[in-house]
């Protein structure tokens, strides 16, 4: 686990959300050299497997903005990156950050984070009273159609506002970016070439499309200090694995999500 010590109130924090992206898509298309942005991030090149708490948007941010990111997929009791206190926790350990606010963003935020919500899928959508619970967490959040899933080019709408929003704040403030990539989630098959429905290949088309849009936000990052980034999945999505299709259902497809946590530098 990062030691955050020399991180926290020093150094701008990222947290990407890949909505809906499967672990065995991203294994495959770094595999394949799909995603060579993500493979010069990753540490050791490679996704960590691990479980989402959360089968579906919501459900899986809800636990995320309250320190439960994805659970390493193996056998023990793993300590948590960041947590909120509250009696009875099993997994805050000596390296956990503890936040004694309702949420991770408000934690950032008392620390002096200025905390910028650029949303995606439907649950960001703050056109609806439901979707302007999760962006409501921060002191400046955006959503627009272009940012959302029927828009093929919303990473690249995405980023550019991430650096936009990036570049007009005083270089001593730090940020708590957080960017929920909707371009994985259905409808994908617009990014391969003669598809007519979505399928791991698909996403997969739809994953390349992303690592070519991320890197201006990380030269950004970098530029004003480099950041800790956390890039994760909320949950996956089944392809008729199984007979199974779609999310908010109990199958390995949608439980086991790609991880990764790293520091990247100035």
């Amino acid at each position: 686990m990062i030691d955050l010590s020399s991180i926290m109130g020093h150094r701008d924090v990222l947290f990407i959300t890949l909505d809906t992206l499967r672990y065995d898509v991203a294994v495959q298309a770094l595999a394949q050299g799909m995603t060579p942005l993500l493979a010069g991030l990753l540490p050791g090149g490679r996704w960590e497997k691990r479980h989402s708490p959360g089968s579906f948007t919501y459900a899986a941010h809800q636990a995320f903005f309250a320190g439960f990111l994805p659970t390493p997929a193996r056998p023990g009791r793993h300590p948590r990156l960041f947590a909120l206190e509250f009696p009875g926790s099993e997994t805050i350990g000596s390296g956990t950050w503890v936040f004694n606010q309702p949420s991770i963003v408000a934690g950032f935020a008392a620390l002096g984070y200025h905390t910028i919500c650029i949303g995606g899928t439907g649950f960001f959508n703050t056109t609806t009273a439901l979707g302007r619970v999760m962006p409501g967490y921060f002191a400046e959040h955006h959503w627009h159609p272009r940012l959302g899933v029927m828009d093929p080019h919303s990473t690249r709408h995405q980023v550019a506002l991430a650096v936009e929003r990036l570049q007009a704040l005083p270089s001593e403030r730090r940020a708590f970016l957080f960017i929920n990539i909707s371009a994985l989630h259905r409808p994908n098959h617009g990014y391969l070439a003669g598809a007519r429905q979505d399928t791991c290949e698909t996403q997969m088309a739809a994953l390349g499309y992303v690592d070519r849009e991320l890197p201006p936000v990380i030269a950004a990052l970098r530029a004003r200090g480099g950041c800790l980034a956390i890039l994760c999945s909320d949950h996956g999505t089944a392809y008729g694995d199984d007979g199974f299709n779609g999310h908010r259902l109990a199958h390995p497809a949608v439980w086991t999500v790609p991880y990764a946590e790293m520091v990247i530098a100035p």
